[in-house]
Formats: structure tokens, sequence, C-alpha cells
């Protein structure tokens, strides 16, 4: 007994440091994300998320949505302020790392806190942007208004599509933090957009054999086909991105025969294209520089290539000149070490699948 009363004495002692910790840290130390969907409860509705929101409404865009990697929760000066404004018909409004639907997800925290309108009126905004950039077919490209060049492809790259049906999917469902918005006819909107999209990642999966397998980081938009991005980024069997639209498939509760084939195929392709017992391994290069490698080593769980080849489904690198290579060594150092080449997400949707192949696989 006492022994169980120390351990939990334990746990809530380190619970409290933490929670202070956290309170202590200062919003300027942390990532927009985190500002904008992780802080505790109670710092939404706080003056210094308002002056945060101020800012979020600043960076919105004319067409509703917002542009990439920019920490919207600092601090701006009054010139700042004045030069997002004339910015307002920018056409730089994007939906790939993490963008436009992380300031929906803030505002609408800050919405339920404060019933302000202008957070309603903007998340009404982003969302009319994301419906209506949505393709026929029901994919999504990096930036609306479209631009010309590998912009318009259906983008899976960094989830942007997942992240979209996520918010989508919460609004039809009618979820406590988008219920401010879940009239009837943006809930039957948001609901029509989604299934679309579902319905997209299933004709966009790359079939072999008539088997179902996993996707590209980015399709044609009219062929469906994968297709090329940056230079480096050719059209490919995806070890990454395809994670994040398995775990979506697998968080439908009722799925239909195509999707439960879908997410079988997925799940038994990765499966079979581990790099098994491979690990990072960061090491000081010939010339002085902080360099990294993988290596194999019998300890290590397995990992996943980013990029597998089209026909020899083998994994490879590509540097900025487009030509594959085998190795992390064949390529030059600002690629070696600026790109997520590999990656383990992999095994958490293979460990989830298990319990689902139970329910769904009879």
């Amino acid at each position: 007994m006492k022994k169980f009363l120390k351990t939990i004495l334990a746990i809530l002692v380190l619970s409290f440091g933490v929670h202070i910790v956290n309170a202590q840290t200062s919003i300027s130390q942390r990532s927009w994300k985190y500002v904008a969907t992780q802080m505790p409860d109670s710092w939404y509705g706080s003056e210094e998320s308002k002056a945060v929101a101020e800012n979020v409404l600043l960076y919105q865009r004319s067409s509703g949505g917002w542009p990439k990697n920019l920490p919207m929760h600092k601090p701006l000066t009054d010139a700042e302020k004045t030069n997002l404004l004339r910015k307002k018909d920018t056409l730089d409004a994007i939906l790939d790392n993490d963008a436009t639907t992380t300031e929906m997800k803030f505002l609408a925290r800050m919405y339920n806190k404060t019933k302000t309108e202008t957070y309603r009126s903007a998340f009404i905004k982003g969302l009319n942007f994301i419906l209506e950039a949505q393709y026929n077919s029901g994919g999504w490209p990096m930036f609306y208004p479209l631009r010309i060049g590998y912009y318009t492809h259906i983008t899976f790259n960094d989830n942007a599509i997942v992240n979209i049906l996520e918010i989508l999917r919460d609004i039809s469902g009618k979820k406590p933090l988008y219920s401010f918005v879940a009239t009837d006819d943006i809930v039957a909107k948001s609901k029509i957009a989604y299934d679309k999209g579902i319905e997209c990642i299933l004709k966009t999966q790359i079939i072999v054999k008539g088997k179902p397998t996993v996707w590209c980081a980015q399709h044609d938009e009219n062929t469906f086909l994968p297709a090329k991005a940056r230079s480096y980024e050719l059209p490919s069997f995806s070890g990454a991105e395809s994670v994040g639209i398995i775990n979506m498939l697998m968080e439908i509760p009722d799925p239909s025969p195509a999707i439960i084939k879908s997410v079988h195929g997925a799940i038994e392709w990765l499966d079979s294209h581990r790099i098994k017992n491979t690990r990072w391994e960061s090491f000081t290069n010939k010339d002085g520089l902080k360099d990294r490698r993988i290596v194999s080593d019998p300890k290590a769980g397995d990992m996943w290539a980013r990029f597998y080849d089209l026909e020899t489904e083998l994994p490879y690198v590509c540097d900025r000149d487009g030509i594959k290579k085998k190795t992390l060594e064949e390529i030059g150092y600002e690629r070696r070490n600026g790109y997520s080449w590999y990656t383990t997400e992999p095994q958490e949707v293979i460990d989830k699948y298990q319990a689902w192949k139970a329910k769904w696989l009879k």
C-alpha cells in the first residue's frame, strides 16, 4: 500500500512539475501549430490569445485561406500590421504544411471561448475557401486560386488533404469544437465535400497487378496517376504520406467494402517494404560538418523510405538533379540533411491495423 501511495505521489508531483514548466514556457518558444491547437484549454480566450488572434485575422487572405510557414503567434509591429493589410489580395493561400487548417482550428477554439463574431466569420471564410478549392474529382490542389505548375496536382504531401478531411468530417459530424458552424447548410456541404474526398483517395490509390498498394505524395488532377512535384520529388510509392491516408480510412466508423480493401492492400504493401533493423545515425563528416546516415543495427526497429520506385518498388533518394540514388551518401550534403528521406511512422498504422482487421476483415 505504501509503495502504491508513493507511486501515485510521484506521478502527481511529476505532472504538476510538467504543468508548471508548460505554463512558464513563453508562446514565442513554441511552434505556431502548438500554440494554435495544443495550449491548455484555459489559455484560449486569454488576453494573450486574443493578441495572437488579431495576427491570424491580419494574415488571412481575401480568398479565405492563409499562407504557410509563418509564426503567426509572434508579435507584430505597427508597420508589419500595415504591410499585412496591403497583402490581403496576395494569391499565396495554401493548403499544405498545415496551412489554413491550423488557423481554422485556432479560430474555432477562440470563438468557443469568446463568442467573438469576427472569429466565426473568419473561420467560415476559411471553410468556404476549402470548399471552393476542391476539384470536382474530390481532390485539392496545393494553392488556390490555382498556380501553374505541379501546384495543381492533388496534394497528399504533408497531410494536406487529410487535414482538410478531418475538419470536414468533424463539422459534418457536429463535433463540439465546430458546433458553432453546424447549420444544416454547412453540415450538408461539408459532408458532400468529405465524401468526395474519400472517393478521390480510393481513385488515386496505386494499383499493381490488380491489388491496391499505397499513394504518391501528389497525383495528377486529371489522370489520378502519381505525379512529379519538385525536382527531387518524383512519381513514386510514398512510405510517408500514405500513413495519414490509411489512418483516416481506418477511422471511418462503417467502412465500405472498397475502403476495407483499400486499407488491407495498403497495410500489406507497407508491411512487405520494410527496411529492417535500420536507424538514423549522426556523425561528423570529413569536412567537420554535422551529418547523418542510416545504418543497419540488429537492435533497431524498421524504417520505410519516403519514396519507392514505381517499377522496381525499391527505395531511393534523390538530389536536386532529379536522378535516383540508392543511398544517402550518393546525394549532396544539402539534400541529405535537409529532407525527411526515411520514416518510422508506418509502424504506427500497422500496429493499429491488427484491431481494425479483427473488426472488419471477417
